[in-house]
């Protein structure tokens, strides 16, 4: 990864923890958040370390951001080897839930931030990654989408979300359909899907006794909720050209969540 480019979305858990892993392996990263104290905050944390990482403030739910933030990468780097999408929300507190208690803010709100945000970047990225020159392996770029294991494996006692689960199941259809099409054009587009892992969006679950039980049995290999940094590491095979045969798969990183009871 030494000297390749990533765009990364997001500032704090599963992203905070890729972007220190890349930046270690001697990769350059820009970033975006939508608080620009907690992205100077990350930006001073990784200085402690000796790391470097560009960033821009900005909420990709706005159209031009996604396009203000590979313009800002391109001017400072020329190319963009990765974009991983990682931002997203949970969206029960705007009216998420089972599909006869969701509301049309739930769902629109949910759908917008998870999904159409990833779309606005792939487009992007993708549009500046076809006029790139190969790398030494013979590819253009990689993307690593963000989904869940919500939008494969439904938990319906905890976790019914429809619209998250809905957005997440669509970013596995939107990049495996990618994968089809940039194949050809050597680049890779692949999918991870987390179970349940501390960060700030799943802080509520996180924190919840009865979750915490069930997470015994739910997620067996570590009997409890993830840290981010296990998906960090599944995430950074994927981004880096270790995996450069791999495309159009989806990656379930959930200590056994989808094949437990």
């Amino acid at each position: 990864m030494k000297n390749k480019v990533f765009i990364i979305t997001g500032s704090s858990g599963i992203a905070a923890e890729t972007i220190k892993l890349v930046l270690a392996k001697g990769a350059k990263v820009f970033y975006i958040g939508r608080d620009e104290q907690r992205c100077k905050r990350f930006q001073e944390a990784l200085k402690e370390d000796n790391l470097h990482a560009d960033y821009i403030v900005g909420d990709l739910v706005n159209p031009s951001v996604a396009i203000e933030l590979v313009n800002a990468c391109i001017k400072k780097y020329g190319r963009i080897d990765g974009l991983y999408n990682v931002a997203g929300i949970s969206g029960r507190r705007f009216g998420d839930g089972p599909i006869h208690e969701c509301t049309e803010a739930g769902w629109e709100t949910t759908m917008t931030t998870n999904v159409t945000t990833q779309y606005r970047m792939c487009r992007e990225v993708i549009s500046q990654m076809l006029k790139q020159e190969p790398d030494n392996d013979g590819l253009r770029g990689t993307i690593l989408n963000m989904a869940s294991i919500l939008g494969i494996s439904p938990e319906p006692k905890f976790f019914s979300t429809i619209a998250y689960a809905a957005a997440k199941g669509a970013i596995i259809s939107m990049s495996t359909s990618m994968a089809s099409k940039y194949a050809l054009d050597k680049i890779r587009v692949n999918v991870i899907a987390p179970g349940l892992a501390l960060t700030r969006m799943s802080e509520r679950a996180s924190q919840d006794k009865t979750i915490i039980n069930f997470m015994k049995q739910k997620q067996p290999l570590t009997e409890r909720v993830m840290d981010a940094k296990d998906i960090a590491e599944a995430s950074v095979f994927l981004l880096s050209n270790q995996s450069k045969v791999i495309t159009g798969e989806v990656l379930k990183v959930d200590a056994g969540w989808s094949i437990s009871g």
